[in-house]
């Protein structure tokens, strides 16, 4: 891969493969030789197996969102815990369809991975359009919290040009 587009993604892999050796074997000169060399061989077959996708990630706004990922987990958890222990496990399990902004790419898949973290709530299908999500209770704003989630890390989640 020579563009321009792929010297950024190819550059940061090729970085982790050798700091991965560096780790694992030391730097001894001759183990480095041969690390760079392996690192360039891993470089080179992961651009062409896993090609770097479109869009990015701003780690800054992800990273000021934990504090509610965590906040969202611990209720979420709580919400679950309280369901399965009720003597009558109050449940209305079903599916619902989440009409997505995300173009599939990247950023969708960050967001499925984040949403799929949270209890109560699993991605299992999509198409161009919308997420599926298997709930525990759709009597709840399911939709509708994954919407404010959508735009919240959305900021953090930047989609690819030609998606969609």
């Amino acid at each position: 891969m020579s563009d321009d587009n792929s010297r950024g993604p190819a550059t940061a892999r090729g970085a982790g493969f050798l700091a991965l050796w560096v780790v694992l074997i030391g730097l001894d000169p001759v183990d480095l030789a041969v690390g760079v060399f392996a690192a360039g061989a891993a470089t080179w077959t992961s651009l062409r197996l896993l090609p770097p996708a479109a869009g990015r990630v701003r780690f800054a706004v992800l990273v000021a969102l934990l504090p509610r990922f965590l906040w969202q987990s611990v209720l979420a958890g709580f919400d679950v815990a309280r369901r399965a222990l009720h003597p009558r496990m109050p449940l209305q399990p079903d599916f619902v369809a989440y009409p997505v902004e995300l173009p599939r790419g990247q950023a969708r898949n960050a967001f499925e991975t984040i949403t799929s973290l949270l209890p109560g709530t699993v991605p299992c299908d999509e198409d161009a359009q919308t997420i599926v999500y298997h709930c525990l209770d759709v009597g709840q704003p399911v939709v509708e919290q994954l919407a404010a989630d959508e735009r919240a890390y959305g900021r953090a989640l930047v989609p690819g040009r030609g998606h969609g």
